[in-house]
Parts: C-alpha cells; sequence; structure tokens
C-alpha cells in the first residue's frame, strides 16, 4: 500500500485513530489563498455568482492555483436531495454526494440527475455498517454490491468511497480498492439540526482545499446550503467535486482529509 504524502493532500496513515462522524473534528487552520477575480453573472436572489465558480465552464479549474472547496453530502438520496440540487444548480456548484447502496433503487432519477448536472457519486457502504466490526470478505462484497446498485443506476463508476462514522481498522483497508475520503471540516449538521450554525461552521472553518462534510437527509441542512454558497463564494471559493479536488491523482487503499496546499 502506498503511503507517500503528497504536497497537495493529507494521507492519514491506518495507525492513527480515525475520525468519528459522532464527534466534532477540529479544522486545520490554513491562510487564506488570495481570490481570483471572476466575472459576476447575475444569480438567483440578486446574489452574484461567477460564470466558472463550480466549474461549469467547460474550462477545468486549476485548484492549486484557485481557492477550491470540495462539499459532500453523506446518506442519501432522501427527500430533501432533489431540493439540494435545485439550489446547487442556482449557483452552478458542484458537490460529492456519498450514497448508501440501499437507497439507490428507491431514488434512481436523483442519483441520474446528480451525474447528468456534473456531481460526483461515491460509496458509502450498502447500510451505514460500521466498516471496523466487519470482516475482510464482509467488507469486499459490501463495497461491491454498493458500486454495483451506483453503476446499474447512473452507468458510472464511483471513483471514491467514505466509510460510515469515518471508522476503519487494517483490515476494512485492505479489503477496499478505492480511494477513501473523509473530511476537514465537520459541519456537525446531524447533532445541531440548525441551518445558521451549519452555515457559522462552514463559513468558520473552510480553507482552500477543504472537504466539507454534510448530511443531505437533513433538511437543515439543505437550507443551510444557500448562505454556506453565498458566503463562501465572496470568499472567493470555487465549488468543485472530490476529484477534481484532488485532480493530481488519489491511490485506491489510501485515505485522505482534504487537499489543503
Amino acid at each position: 500500500m502506498n503511503a507517500t504524502l503528497s504536497p497537495q493532500r493529507t494521507l492519514v496513515r491506518s495507525a492513527v485513530a480515525l475520525v468519528s462522524a459522532l464527534s466534532a473534528s477540529a479544522a486545520l487552520a490554513a491562510p487564506a489563498a488570495a481570490a481570483v477575480a471572476v466575472a459576476d453573472v447575475p444569480g438567483p436572489a440578486g446574489y452574484a455568482t461567477s460564470a466558472v465558480v463550480g466549474g461549469l465552464s467547460g474550462e477545468p479549474l486549476d485548484c492549486a492555483r484557485l481557492k477550491c472547496v470540495a462539499l459532500t453530502f453523506d446518506d442519501g438520496p432522501g427527500e430533501h436531495t432533489d431540493e439540494l440540487l435545485d439550489t446547487l444548480a442556482d449557483y452552478d456548484a458542484q458537490a460529492t454526494f456519498y450514497v448508501l447502496g440501499s437507497k439507490v433503487a428507491h431514488h434512481t432519477d436523483t442519483l441520474q440527475r446528480m451525474v447528468e448536472e456534473g456531481h460526483e457519486v461515491g460509496n458509502h457502504s450498502w447500510d451505514h455498517a460500521d466498516l471496523a466490526t466487519l470482516s475482510a470478505d464482509a467488507v469486499e462484497k459490501d463495497m461491491e454490491r454498493t458500486n454495483e446498485a451506483i453503476r446499474e443506476a447512473t452507468g458510472t463508476e464511483p471513483a471514491t468511497m467514505r466509510p460510515p462514522y469515518g471508522s476503519l481498522d487494517d483490515t476494512a483497508r485492505s479489503a477496499i480498492d478505492q480511494p477513501m475520503v473523509l473530511w476537514d471540516v465537520d459541519t456537525l449538521d446531524w447533532q445541531s439540526r440548525d441551518a445558521d450554525a451549519v452555515t457559522d461552521v462552514t463559513l468558520d472553518e473552510t480553507a482552500p482545499g477543504s472537504v466539507v462534510l454534510f448530511h443531505d437527509i437533513h433538511e437543515s441542512t439543505v437550507e443551510a446550503v444557500p448562505a454556506v454558497l453565498k458566503g463562501l463564494h465572496r470568499q472567493g471559493y470555487h465549488f468543485v467535486t472530490v476529484d477534481e479536488l484532488f485532480s493530481d491523482g488519489m491511490e485506491p487503499g489510501d485515505l485522505y482529509t482534504d487537499a489543503r496546499l
């Protein structure tokens, strides 16, 4: 297993105790990169957004030069996910959705829409089991079952996975043949269920290269997203997928929390 630390990403080694989504994760301090001037075009409700704010101009974003952030949403799809997709489309923002395989068949249209609108779909296990409690064979079967459900629904292969609760051990890691993505900004949206609190944490703790954790199964989280997008855009951020954030490549079996420069 390759454990080389790239200069543009943080690799978390298996010997380190991993982050739990049931507890707060502290954001690392990092100087803000200089904002790059972009042309404003009309946005929703009088909000001025960039024509390239989410990389939808047709040109790939250079996240080594620009202030990029990956907004990630776990545990869906759910009843609020389409509303979230509407908001992301309004702001030309792209995101990554770590979905549960058990929900895919009930939300096929939503997953297809994610892919059509330029978002990334990742593997979040079949039914949110703690992978650190499973055998290697059970983990492998869980990953493949979920990957297959996503492939059948979207025609795309999940590039990355996120372990439920951020929980892994060496046995689970040995059985996972995808890059594993955690986060460096935990909004604790599952705990607060408060849109203003979610917004404040995101705006206060995000740095260039951050991976921000949300859960689109919570209505309060979806309600927070317009203010999150507006606030981060004012700070000069571009909203990209995880794959775009780590554009220099990710290794199967390695674990990542962010791409801070």
